[in-house]
């Protein structure tokens, strides 16, 4: 698995995340449309925080306006050994909404991403 600059094949690993427009750069804006099982699918603007190839990727988004609903979403690769690697995806949330989603986020996200990650 890479984590690179464009996200051709991101949804191939991650059914969770649709789609995703534009590059990641540093500074960058994207799109982010995400679709957890059984719902209709939010969309996010997103900015990017650091972009380091097949090392990290950090973006930062916010639902409606910041404070509010903010996440911050943490991907790294860490080489292992000869063709071992240790991929992890994480995410921060703050704003004052999130109280009102935690119970959401903690299974229906939780198991989003781990469902992401084991193909």
């Amino acid at each position: 698995m890479a984590i690179t600059h464009g996200f051709r094949q991101f949804s191939q690993w991650n059914p969770f995340v649709r789609r995703v427009k534009r590059e990641a750069k540093a500074g960058a804006r994207l799109e982010l449309n995400i679709q957890p099982s059984g719902t209709s699918g939010m969309t996010f603007k997103l900015t990017v925080l650091k972009a380091d190839p097949n090392r990290e990727l950090h973006w930062l988004g916010y639902l409606l306006v910041p404070g509010l609903f903010d996440g911050e979403h943490i991907f790294t690769i860490e080489t292992l050994g000869a063709n071992r690697v240790r991929f992890t995806q994480s995410e921060v949330f703050t704003g004052l909404l999130v109280p009102l989603f935690a119970r959401g986020l903690d299974t229906d996200t939780r198991r989003c991403f781990v469902k992401g990650t084991t193909h």
